[in-house]
């Protein structure tokens, strides 16, 4: 197992040009880095930030995630626990819920890992198989010609630069500043997410399941419409993350005060989950679901991840997606126009679920909804078991199940309803 990652000796300079430019260094621009280098080509991975470096997010690691990395070669590169599946409660209710049965498509297990070591990790795998890495270095515009980016403007320590570029991969989150110089745009009519996480010592730091709590109370016992989650980062951190989130949309925003709420929430998972001192490095952030942007690609240039809005409407997790769409957006990166084919290929892969998921977190955003669909639900195994395989993303195009084969019907029957499809 590999814990201490390698690091490169001196500042790389920023070069004058690239055949591939990757600019953000999380797991899937990292992921896509490798892929290119693997595939043969000259690779700049470019960050803002001087790794290690510390990212808002729940760490958690779905089965869907843990295959990808797999495919990576680093599915026991980390130091997070194996996590059988997830400990969901609610109104009175408990659930053990595992991971779906290992199928070919994905393992039964999952874990949660902390971003200062997974983003590293992968960073590292991306320079050894032969990228460059440009730390501290912000991209911050493009210059476009046909639809086509043919250099990106860039600051550093020694100031204003310019790198030439063959093809141009947009992995910088869920802000997406150069996404947004290249023309994205952001459409908060479906739902969003809005979420904070911290870090608090646990004697349950390994446990085998993530902690999911589908009714989250304020500082006055009042219902909130958002849910909270413990997950275990392993025996050698000591530490799990705690956070809550809330789905939003232009029309309910989620007008939570999400500090004293995080606060309170920890308080009241100390005993269960033996948490000790307070929590720390409390971290908030927006995030845009379900493909909910616009204008993903040009003639030469790709956004993944993130910053194509590829995250689960129901549970805000994206690491799944980052890695998949880096592998995928390098998969065609050969190709000569990527302006249609790469969105096409996003919706073909994940519009009917992400329209489906995103019309159900709409309805989810109206509190009194909450209870009534959560208070039956968590007294059914049967019913949690698919709740767990909805919001793991662990279905299929492939599987040809009932759960499966209902899924893609709410999809088909959300997709014809929808007034602006996902990526578009």
């Amino acid at each position: 197992m590999v814990r201490d990652t390698c690091r490169v000796s001196a500042p790389i300079p920023c070069p004058s040009r690239t055949q591939v430019l990757v600019v953000g260094a999380g797991p899937g621009g990292s992921a896509a880095a490798y892929a290119a280098a693997r595939a043969g080509y000259e690779v700049t991975l470019l960050d803002s930030a001087v790794f290690p470096r510390d990212k808002t997010c729940g760490d958690g690691l779905t089965p869907r995630a843990i295959a990808e990395l797999d495919a990576l070669g680093l599915g026991d590169a980390f130091s997070g626990p194996r996590i059988l599946g997830l400990d969901m409660q609610g109104w009175g209710g408990r659930q053990l819920v595992r991971w779906p049965s290992k199928s070919d498509h994905f393992p039964d297990y999952g874990s949660a890992v902390a971003r200062t070591e997974l983003d590293d990790r992968i960073r590292v795998h991306a320079v050894e198989a032969g990228a460059t890495m440009v730390s501290g270095t912000k991209a911050v515009g493009a210059t476009v010609v046909d639809g086509k980016v043919t250099a990106v403007q860039v600051n550093t320590d020694d100031g204003r630069a310019e790198i030439k570029v063959d093809k141009l991969i947009v992995a910088d989150g869920v802000r997406s500043a150069l996404g947004n110089a290249l023309g994205r745009s952001w459409h908060r009519t479906t739902a969003y997410g809005v979420a904070a996480r911290a870090y608090v010592q646990s004697e349950r730091c390994n446990d085998p399941w993530m902690g999911s709590h589908l009714e989250l109370r304020g500082t006055d016992s009042e219902l909130l419409p958002g849910y909270g989650w413990v997950f275990p980062l392993g025996s050698e951190t000591g530490l799990v993350n705690i956070g809550v989130g809330a789905l939003a949309t232009d029309k309910r925003p989620a007008s939570m005060a999400l500090r004293p709420i995080i606060e309170h929430y920890t308080n009241s998972q100390r005993e269960d989950w033996r948490l000790s001192g307070e929590p720390m490095r409390i971290a908030s952030a927006l995030l845009p679901m379900g493909g909910a942007v616009s204008n993903v690609a040009g003639a030469n240039w790709v956004l993944i991840g993130d910053a194509a809005a590829c995250v689960n409407p129901l549970n805000g997790e994206g690491i799944d997606y980052a890695l998949e769409t880096a592998r995928l957006a390098v998969e065609v990166l050969d190709q000569q126009d990527l302006s249609d084919l790469w969105p096409d290929l996003l919706r073909s892969r994940y519009a009917l679920a992400f329209s489906a998921a995103r019309r159900l977190a709409a309805v989810l955003t109206v509190p009194r909804v909450v209870p009534v669909l959560g208070r039956p639900g968590i007294r059914s195994a049967a019913l949690m078991s698919m709740v767990v395989r909805v919001m793991g993303n662990l279905i299929t195009e492939d599987d040809r199940d009932l759960i499966a084969r209902a899924w893609r019907v709410a999809g088909m029957t959300s997709s014809a309803l929808d007034s602006r499809p996902p990526f578009t």
